[in-house]
């Protein structure tokens, strides 16, 4: 069974950083496209970040977040720096086969995690 746990959201104030985790297992995370999506109340699941050979990020995010893949852990992290009160949403980790900007073409989803920036 193949499962994605997230890890690290909470309470930061505006400006501060956060890392979040997902930990993969009945799949190599290193075989897949990985991928944070985020979607905050009311509006749509989107995409924020991928990582395969290279990465990819959201217009949004460039030059504050980073994704990153430690392999022997089977894990693939999200730092998030620079927060603002507009990255508030819950964060979800996803696999995949193809590299994508798109949620419809992952199949395996975490639980998400709550990250919420105050102003």
């Amino acid at each position: 069974q193949v499962q994605l746990v997230e890890s690290g959201g909470g309470l930061v104030q505006t400006g501060g950083s956060l890392r979040l985790s997902c930990a993969a297992s009945g799949r190599t995370a290193s075989n897949y496209v990985m991928a944070w999506f985020r979607q905050a109340l009311g509006k749509e699941r989107e995409f924020v970040a991928r990582i395969t050979w290279n990465t990819v990020y959201a217009d949004s995010v460039k030059g504050r977040f980073t994704i990153s893949r430690d392999s022997a852990k089977n894990t693939v992290y999200l730092q998030m720096n620079s927060l603002k009160p507009e990255d508030t949403a819950v964060y979800y980790c996803a696999s995949g086969s193809r590299s994508s900007s798109s949620a419809a073409l992952y199949d395996v989803w975490g639980q998400g995690t709550q990250v919420t920036v105050s102003s």
